[in-house]
């Protein structure tokens, strides 16, 4: 019997779990959380223990029959840090739990995975955090001495679906250009070049397009006012502009699926949102092409422009952004499993001693 691996990922609105046997996916499921369940809690770290039940009721029959010999849990909000497997050590749990920077469901994945580990009695570790910096200083610099960008994203998505696409291309990742879009409850843009992702658009900051349930890019000046008016604490402003904006805060529900069936059912106005969202999110894909010439005196072109994450599942999305986009580079879809298959080879390389997991130090 091969090494068993149990990769667990919470996202906004969903939990998904993996159990590998070797490079093998022997069981997989994602358990969906419903906004109203969501919004009981006051914060992330009360998510918890109701997250920790859904795991442990979607893999009873897997642990029944052999417990893992790694738990591997997505990465969250941690001090920007380079990419690789870390082990799971007080240092990060401290940092996780008292949200030092910043707060998103990705944080309980790495709290999750070390709680089972123990009670297993086997190794945990996160495997390309959200919060892998690769960023070139220059990117970083804003109008506003005060603020510079930082970089958070999908790292775990956005590398494994590039690293697909160059195979299935015939290119080697570390020589090639892409332009990758996780679109899921949160959309984040990555200009990945010759094996650095050199920019990203930083959802959880505000950046970029609206997304399911994100506001995206806001002009300044009006959320200056509606602070400053009374409507809003600070705290209220900042859950709904990471949570209750977007698709959900313009039609009332994140669920492109319903969306769709609105706009199949001649609902004008849904339809009128739905355009909105593919032109933002072509948009801002367009913008990343100066990231990929920089530091390029051949001027190669870019290789591909790549959408992943949940919402890539949806046909008229994709086709309709790849009409906006693809005079770039060809437009490729990768779905599925990727972030739970980088999870689980990276903790099976470290079992095996192919990699060493890096120690976080607060």
């Amino acid at each position: 019997m091969g090494s068993r691996i149990l990769v667990i990922n919470p996202g906004s609105t969903s939990t998904k779990v993996a159990v590998f046997n070797d490079e093998k996916v022997c069981f997989d499921a994602e358990v969906s959380h419903p906004r109203e369940s969501i919004d009981k809690f006051s914060n992330v770290l009360e998510q918890k223990e109701f997250r920790s039940t859904a795991i442990m009721e979607l893999i009873k029959d897997e642990v029944a029959k052999g417990t893992p010999d790694m738990v591997v849990g997505r990465g969250g909000l941690l001090k920007p840090i380079p990419g690789g497997p870390y082990s799971i050590n007080d240092a990060m749990l401290s940092d996780l739990e008292s949200e030092r920077y910043g707060a998103h469901p990705c944080n309980l994945g790495a709290m999750i995975a070390r709680e089972l580990a123990e009670k297993w009695g086997v190794p945990s570790m996160i495997m390309d955090p959200v919060v892998t910096d690769e960023m070139e200083p220059l990117t970083k610099i804003t109008g506003l001495p005060e603020i510079k960008r930082r970089s958070v994203f999908h790292a775990l998505s956005q590398r494994g679906a590039a690293r697909s696409v160059a195979a299935k291309m015939g290119l080697v990742y570390e020589d090639s250009k892409f332009i990758v879009t996780h679109m899921g409850g949160g959309i984040s843009i990555g200009a990945h070049r010759f094996g650095k992702i050199v920019d990203v658009v930083n959802g959880l900051d505000g950046e970029g397009p609206f997304t399911p349930e994100r506001s995206g890019t806001l002009p300044v000046l009006p959320v200056i006012e509606l602070l400053e008016s009374g409507k809003y604490t600070f705290a209220e402003l900042k859950k709904a502009v990471t949570s209750g904006c977007g698709l959900l805060g313009l039609t009332g529900t994140n669920d492109l699926r319903r969306i769709e069936a609105r706009m199949d059912e001649g609902d004008d106005e849904t339809k009128l949102i739905f355009d909105a969202l593919i032109y933002n999110i072509a948009k801002h894909i367009c913008s990343y092409i100066p990231a990929l010439m920089r530091g390029d005196a051949t001027r190669k072109p870019v290789d591909a422009v790549i959408l992943t994450g949940g919402m890539a599942r949806s046909k008229r999305l994709v086709t309709e952004i790849e009409d906006l986009v693809g005079f770039i580079a060809p437009v490729q879809v990768v779905t599925g499993l990727e972030e739970m298959e980088v999870m689980g080879r990276g903790g099976l390389a470290v079992l095996r001693g192919e990699m060493q997991p890096q120690e976080y130090k607060a």
